[in-house]
């Protein structure tokens, strides 16, 4: 094994003598290295691949879709498609609970975190204040 590392770094310093790395793109910027340890390690290739062409995994693209068509409901005025956006919306939103790896009920909490935190502080601070 140390032979071939000897020659790839021997091709290197040839290769940069000649000034084959002069003219790269990027060069003298920093490298940009995304921390991945949030995505499994099975699909990193597949979202690196994703990203490299400017589009977003699957479970993004759906819940931005999710988040227009409820401003899109909200906004109707006409009953009978609002019910059939409603559906549409429906479909959307068990795709993505049959896309995740975590019951949404574990995830449906997290957005109340904040929100039980401050009652707490503020009912604390009642507290001490009486």
């Amino acid at each position: 094994m140390f032979i071939f590392t000897k020659i790839a770094e021997n091709r290197i310093r040839e290769a940069m003598a000649e000034g084959a790395f002069d003219n790269l793109v990027g060069k003298g910027q920093p490298l940009n290295l995304a921390d991945e340890s949030h995505i499994p390690p099975e699909l990193r290739l597949a979202y690196k691949i994703l990203k490299m062409a400017n589009c977003l995994p699957p479970e993004v693209e759906l819940k931005k879709d999710i988040l227009r068509l409820q401003d899109l409901v909200a906004d109707l005025p006409d009953e009978a498609e609002k019910l059939k956006q409603m559906r549409r919306l429906n479909f959307y939103v068990m795709k993505l609970n049959m896309m995740r790896k975590v019951s949404p009920r574990l995830e449906e909490h997290e957005e109340y975190t904040a929100k039980i935190l401050e009652r707490l502080g503020s009912d604390r601070k009642k507290g001490s204040g009486a």
